[in-house]
């Protein structure tokens, strides 16, 4: 079954965060993992709970696949550069 990383981010410093992209997309890629959004227009239609703001979603095969691409330690070398210039709220999560 299908999973997906979604990940909020309120960017500090967007200067900074352009690091980091440049090396968590080919990374994810690597583990297959496929953009589905990255930081579109977005309308909030209800925020009981969550208000987002930047709404990243990635496709992974598998939960497994993506719980290992976001616990490998390359991509874990490479998450200080974006909590450095941004917020974040994330989680994977299985769907169809």
């Amino acid at each position: 079954m299908a999973a997906y990383l979604i990940v909020d981010t309120l960017l500090d410093d967007p200067e900074g965060y352009e690091a980091y992209k440049v090396k968590a997309k080919p990374l994810a890629e690597q583990f297959g993992g496929e953009y589905l959004v990255r930081g579109g227009a977005m309308t909030v239609k209800e925020s009981d709970l969550w208000s987002p703001t930047r709404v990243v979603l990635i496709r992974f095969a598998d939960a497994a696949t993506a719980n290992r691409f976001y616990d490998s330690a390359e991509y874990q070398a490479i998450l200080p550069i974006s909590k450095a210039s941004a917020r974040r709220t994330g989680f994977v999560v299985e769907g169809v």
